[in-house]
């Protein structure tokens, strides 16, 4: 019998990021307590920003993005804020994310070595570029995988790819 095997990816689905950008933005528009505050929520490339004129009010319009975000199934590992602390320029407060696609070698690295040393013994791990592919002759083995991945602490957005 071949082996089975999965890939594990760290991809975002940029038209639902795209959609929940947009609906924050307009929830953004029509709340009240945003009426004259100068808010902004744009999204370009791999770059989201977010811009009012109070720190408060920048953290308020990440909170709905994150809502959105949550919602449409978008990860909120793969948002990557830096500090996390809105930038003053000029009057204005601004925040800006970027989204993160693809395993780095430093996780990539961390998860190959998570299963070595707490999968079973029949599972080996490959890093394959900004992936990692795990290979198992059993099934069985490959969801405990799964399940033991999903609980890690990992700073990636984990999806688990080409399962056979």
């Amino acid at each position: 019998m071949a082996d089975s095997s999965f890939d594990v990816v760290s991809e975002v689905d940029r038209q639902e990021v795209d959609n929940a950008v947009n609906q924050a933005a307009k929830e953004v528009n029509q709340r009240y307590d945003f009426r004259g505050v100068d808010a902004l929520l744009t999204f370009k490339g791999e770059t989201i920003t977010m811009e009012a004129n109070s720190a408060e009010r920048v953290l308020a319009i990440l909170d709905v993005l994150q809502s959105k975000l949550i919602k449409r199934g978008v990860s909120l590992k793969a948002l990557d804020l830096g500090d996390g602390e809105p930038k003053v320029s000029g009057k204005i407060y601004r925040l800006v994310g970027t989204l993160k696609e693809g395993l780095s070698t430093e996780n990539a690295k961390k998860i190959s070595k998570l299963i070595r040393e707490e999968g079973p013994k029949s599972v080996k791990a490959n890093i394959q570029g900004d992936s990692v592919r795990v290979t198992s002759k059993s099934r069985d083995d490959l969801q405990e995988v799964i399940a033991l991945l999903k609980k890690a602490d990992i700073d990636a957005a984990l999806q688990f790819t080409n399962y056979r």
